[in-house]
């Protein structure tokens, strides 16, 4: 997966990445967090990857950004753990 970083301050974070499905799993999560004033993504075109936008207010986009990766893979993880449960 390819990550590209258009804007790192603290309090903003836009980036490109070229999984949809990422990027809406994100921003899901991003809005979850208090600190985090907003979160959304844009595509220009259908061919062309999505942009990730975050901007914070309590913490760092990066901090924000770290803290929706675990929860996402602690999520996934316990989700795992229940199909393997399943069989």
């Amino acid at each position: 997966m390819e990550i590209k970083i258009l804007k790192d301050e603290k309090n903003e974070l836009l980036f490109e990445v070229d999984n949809l499905t990422l990027v809406e799993l994100l921003r899901n999560y991003l809005n979850q967090d208090k600190a985090v004033s907003f979160a959304a993504w844009k595509r220009e075109h259908p061919t062309k990857k999505p942009v990730l936008n975050i901007k914070t207010d309590g913490k760092t986009a990066k901090k924000a950004l770290h803290d929706a990766l675990s929860a996402i893979e602690k999520d996934t993880s316990k989700l795992a753990a229940d199909f393997k449960k399943a069989k």
